[in-house]
C-alpha cells in the first residue's frame, strides 16, 4: 500500500508491505527464463505465493496466438505445433507470429483504439491512411519513441503525412495534454485541470505549462473538403486560469524551459519525452504492452501512474522499462522478452497458495476475448467470413480501420467507438445481452448452419463423425478432443434424426463453452 505525507503544497510517499507466515509453503525455486522471472519470482517467494505449473502445450499455442495476432491458430497449426518435439517450440513460434502481417494488423487495431482513430474524427479516407501507417510501423518495428515523435511533432496533410492526424483528433491543447500524458506519460492528468490535486503530486501549473506546448498546432482546410493540414503557428499562448500567468512550456520533473519563438513547441517536448532517461516514457509504453499480454499491468489501470496506485512489483517495471531504452524502445523485443518469460507461461490453473492472488503474476489471467477476436473465432471455427460493408470479403475483424458502427455483434461484445485516448473505453464485462448473442444470436446460429460452412462441406466430403468432431476441437481449442468429449458428441449425434444439426448442436456446445470464449 501506498502511504502519502502532505504539508502544504509539499507532498512525500512512502511504500509498505505487510507480509504474513503461509502455513506449509515451501518455495519450490521454479527455472527463470529471463530477468522478467527473476522480478517476478523474487516477488512471489517474498509474498509466499507459489507460481503454477507452466500451460499445456496447447494452451500456449491458443494464448499467444490470440495475444500476438488476435486470431486463434488453425487446426493445421496446432496439429503441426503439438507434433512438435523441438525444446525451443515455444521460441520459434513466437518469432513466427511476431514477423507475420497478422501480428501488425492486430497491434494496429489497439493503437488505433487509444489513438481514437474513427471517421468522424478523421474522416474515412484519414482513417485508412492512418491505419496504413501504424500498419507499417508495427510490421516493420519502429521504435516507439520515433513512433511517438513523429505523431507529437506531426506538420503538412493529414492524408501525405498520416501521424498529422493525431492534431486532427486532439482539437484544442487541454484535449493534446490530456491525451498525451494519459498515452504517453501513464498519467491521467485532467484531475489537474480545475484545480491542484490534495492527493497528488501534479498541480494545475504543470497542467497548463504542458498545455503551452502545445497551443500553438494551426489547422486550415485544403482544396479537398475531407482534408486537412496541420503546421505549426508563430503565436498562441496558454493562461492559468486560476493565476492568470502566461505559462512557459513545462516538462514534468524538469521544470520550465524557455523555447525560441522561431522553434516548435513540440519538438522541444517530444525531444524530453522519448529520450532514454525519461522516468515516463518507458515505464508507461512497457507497461502498456505488459498489460495487454498479461491481462493487467504492472501498475493498473496502464494509464494511471499516480503515487497512491503502486506498481504490484516495482524492481519488474523498472528492469524492463530500463532494458525497453536500452532495446531501442523496440515493441516486438518487449513483447518477445515477455512472450518467452515462464511467467508469461504459466497456467491459468491455481494451487492452495495462488488462488487468491490477481496482482503478481502467479498464474495467467483468464479473461474474456475481445469483440474481435470473438467474431474472428467464429467465422474461423465455423469457415464462414464476416462480410463489413465496402471491405473485402474475408477481411477480418481485427483488420478493420473504423469501427463499424451498426454491427451489433461487435457492439455487444465492448468493442469502443474510439472517442476516448483510454484503454477503459474497449469494455471486457460480460452481460446477458453477451450472452443471449451466443445462445441464439444471428451469428453464430447463420454461421453454423451455412451450406459453405465447415461442417455442411465436411459431411459433403463424407467425413467420418470423429474427423469432424476432431476438426472442430481443433479449430475452436487448438486441441484434440477427450475421449469423454468424443464419446458424448457421438452420443449425441447417433439420438438425432438430422444428422447435419446434430453436428451443427456439437459446434454451438464447444462456440458456448468458457474454454473458447475466454483467453486461459
Amino acid at each position: 500500500t501506498a502511504v502519502l505525507a502532505r504539508y502544504l503544497d509539499k507532498m512525500s510517499t512512502t511504500y509498505m508491505t505487510f507480509l504474513e507466515d503461509v502455513p506449509g509453503f515451501v518455495w519450490n525455486n521454479p527455472p527463470e527464463n529471463n530477468f522478467v522471472d527473476t522480478a517476478v519470482f523474487e516477488k512471489l517467494k517474498q509474498l509466499q505465493i507459489l507460481p503454477s505449473e507452466l500451460c499445456t502445450d496447447d494452451e500456449f499455442l491458443r494464448r499467444v496466438t490470440l495475444d500476438l495476432t488476435g486470431r486463434l491458430p488453425t487446426a493445421e497449426e496446432a496439429k503441426a505445433f503439438l507434433a512438435e518435439t523441438s525444446p525451443s517450440k515455444r521460441t520459434i513460434l513466437v518469432d513466427q507470429l511476431l514477423d507475420s502481417p497478422e501480428y501488425a494488423s492486430f497491434w494496429a487495431l489497439k493503437w488505433g483504439d487509444v489513438l481514437r482513430s474513427n471517421s468522424k474524427k478523421l474522416k474515412v479516407a484519414g482513417v485508412h491512411k492512418f491505419r496504413q501507417w501504424i500498419y507499417e510501423a508495427m510490421l516493420n518495428d519502429k521504435p516507439l519513441d520515433q513512433f511517438a515523435r513523429e505523431l507529437l511533432t506531426a506538420n503538412g496533410s493529414v492524408f501525405e503525412n498520416p501521424p498529422a492526424n493525431f492534431w486532427r483528433a486532439s482539437r484544442d491543447p487541454q484535449d493534446a495534454t490530456e491525451t498525451t500524458a494519459q498515452l504517453f506519460l501513464g498519467v491521467r492528468i485532467q484531475c489537474a485541470k480545475c484545480h491542484n490535486h490534495p492527493f497528488e503530486r501534479w498541480t494545475q501549473d504543470n497542467y497548463y505549462g504542458i498545455a503551452a506546448a502545445f497551443v500553438r498546432v494551426g489547422r486550415k482546410n485544403s482544396v479537398d473538403t475531407e482534408e486537412e493540414v496541420i503546421f505549426s503557428q508563430n503565436g498562441g499562448e496558454v493562461t492559468q486560469p486560476r493565476t492568470n500567468k502566461q505559462m512557459k512550456v513545462h516538462l514534468l520533473l524538469k521544470g520550465d524551459v524557455d523555447v525560441p519563438a522561431d522553434q516548435d513547441r513540440r519538438v522541444v517536448f517530444a525531444e524530453w519525452l522519448t529520450a532514454p532517461e525519461n522516468p515516463f516514457f518507458a515505464k508507461s509504453v512497457s507497461n502498456r504492452i505488459w498489460g495487454h499480454l498479461l491481462g493487467r499491468g504492472i501498475v493498473d489501470p496502464i494509464d494511471d501512474f499516480r503515487d497512491s496506485n503502486p506498481p504490484s512489483n516495482a524492481r519488474l517495471l523498472e528492469e524492463l522499462s530500463t532494458q525497453f531504452a536500452a532495446n531501442n524502445f523496440s515493441q516486438k523485443w518487449a513483447i518477445r522478452t515477455i512472450c518467452n518469460s515462464r511467467t508469461y507461461q504459466l497456467s491459468s490453473r491455481k494451487n492452495q497458495f495462488n488462488k487468491d492472488d490477481e496482482i503478481y503474476c502467479s498464474h495467467a489471467n483468464t479473461r474474456l476475448l475481445s469483440a474481435e477476436q470473438l467474431l474472428d473465432g467464429i467465422c474461423a471455427v465455423t469457415s464462414v467470413p464476416e462480410q463489413f460493408p465496402g471491405m473485402p470479403l474475408g477481411t477480418r475483424a481485427c483488420e478493420l480501420a473504423d469501427p463499424p458502427t451498426d454491427h451489433y455483434f461487435l457492439k455487444v461484445f465492448g468493442q469502443p467507438q474510439r472517442e476516448m485516448a483510454c484503454q477503459c473505453e474497449r469494455s471486457s464485462e460480460s452481460n446477458l445481452s453477451q450472452a443471449l448473442q451466443m445462445i441464439n444470436g444471428p451469428v453464430v446460429h447463420n454461421k453454423l448452419r451455412a451450406d459453405n460452412g465447415r461442417i455442411a462441406t465436411m459431411l459433403k466430403e463424407n467425413k467420418s463423425e470423429e474427423e469432424i468432431i476432431t476438426s472442430l476441437y481443433l479449430a475452436a481449442l487448438a486441441r484434440v478432443p477427450s475421449p469423454e468429449e468424443m464419446a458424448a458428441s457421438k452420443q449425441h449425434i447417433a439420438g438425432q434424426q438430422d444428422r447435419r444439426q446434430a453436428f451443427e448442436d456439437v459446434g454451438w456446445a464447444i462456440l458456448n463453452s468458457k474454454e473458447f470464449l475466454f483467453q486461459h
